[in-house]
C-alpha cells in the first residue's frame, strides 16, 4: 500500500512546486514588466489657427487654438478610453470647451490627440485679472483634461484607469504665439 502512494505523493510535489513557480513567475511580471507606468504627455503643437479682432470694439475679439498634444504609453497594454471633454479656464472661470474623442492608445505606442477651442474675449472681460494681463501682453490659460478607460495587458489583465493632463498656456496678443508646459498622471 506505501508503494501505491509514494507515485500519488511524488505528483502532487511535483504539482505544488510547478504551481508555486507559476504563480511566483506571474507576481514578479505583474510587479515589474507589467506595472503600470505614468504616461508622458507633450505639447506637440499649440497654434493660434485664428484671431479676429473689431477695432472699434475690443471686446468683439476672439481666437481659436489648435492643440495637439501627443501621449506616450510606456505599457506593455493598450488604453481605450471613452468620448471626453477638454476644458480651457482663465484663472479659474472655464472659458472654452472642446471635445475628445473616444479611442485606443497602442502598447508601448504613441498617440496624437487634437482638438480646437475657440475663445471669446468677451468672456475674459469680466475677470478682475485681465486688464493687468493685457498690460502684460500675456494672457494665461490652463487646459486641463480627463480620460476615462480601461488599461488592457495581454489581452487578459484588463484595469480601469484615469489619465488627467493639465497643460498652462500663454498667449502672447502683440507676438500672436502661444507656448504651453504640460503635465500628467493616471489613477489606476
Amino acid at each position: 500500500m506505501a508503494k501505491t502512494r509514494r507515485p500519488l505523493i511524488i505528483c502532487c510535489v511535483v504539482t505544488a512546486v510547478l504551481l508555486i513557480i507559476i504563480i511566483v513567475t506571474a507576481i514578479t511580471l505583474y510587479f515589474t514588466l507589467f506595472k503600470p507606468k505614468q504616461p508622458k504627455i507633450t505639447t506637440q503643437s499649440l497654434t493660434l489657427e485664428s484671431f479676429s479682432t473689431n477695432v472699434f470694439d475690443l471686446t468683439d475679439t476672439n481666437f481659436t487654438l489648435g492643440i495637439t498634444v501627443g501621449i506616450d504609453n510606456p505599457n506593455y497594454g493598450g488604453f481605450k478610453y471613452e468620448n471626453s471633454t477638454s476644458y480651457v479656464t482663465y484663472h479659474g472661470d472655464v472659458v472654452a470647451v472642446a471635445p475628445v474623442m473616444a479611442d485606443t492608445i497602442p502598447a508601448r505606442g504613441q498617440h496624437n490627440v487634437g482638438t480646437t477651442v475657440l475663445v471669446i474675449i468677451k468672456s475674459l472681460v469680466t475677470n478682475p485679472n485681465f486688464s493687468k494681463d493685457m498690460g502684460t501682453d500675456t494672457l494665461n490659460f490652463t487646459s486641463t483634461t480627463t480620460l476615462k478607460g480601461k488599461a488592457t495587458a495581454l489581452k487578459i489583465f484588463k484595469k480601469k484607469a484615469t489619465t488627467y493632463s493639465s497643460c498652462d498656456i500663454s498667449l502672447h496678443v502683440l507676438e500672436r504665439n502661444v507656448t504651453s508646459i504640460c503635465k500628467s498622471k493616471v489613477k489606476f
